[in-house]
């Protein structure tokens, strides 16, 4: 085997941190699974790595390849798509200021 930084490194998986939807008695919790990368290293050691563990058993620090391959994943919310959908529901009941003060004249 050659020095340290000379490892050769085979990303066999990749898994986007992401969430998960978990239904509960009283409605949805949102669970966050942080992204991992399955690699094979040159020693021959598959390890699970992720952007706090980037070390091999053997002593390999894949942190460069984990650097490159997480950097550039973003998850979304979720909730936003939800949160998307229930503001513009909200809008069909918003009422202008001239329909509101008509209404309340008619009250008197």
């Amino acid at each position: 085997m050659g020095e340290r930084g000379s490892w050769m490194t085979t990303m066999i998986e990749c898994t986007e941190g992401h969430y998960e939807v978990q239904e509960i008695s009283y409605g949805k919790t949102y669970v966050w699974c942080h992204e991992h990368v399955v690699v094979e290293c040159d020693c021959g050691e598959r390890s699970v790595l992720s952007a706090s563990q980037t070390l091999c058993r053997c002593g390999a620090d894949h942190a460069a390849l984990v650097r490159k391959v997480l950097g550039s994943q973003e998850a979304p919310h979720p909730w936003d798509t939800e949160y998307d959908e229930w503001r513009n529901k909200q809008d069909e009941y918003l009422v202008s200021e001239e329909t509101y003060e008509l209404e309340l004249s008619r009250l008197d």
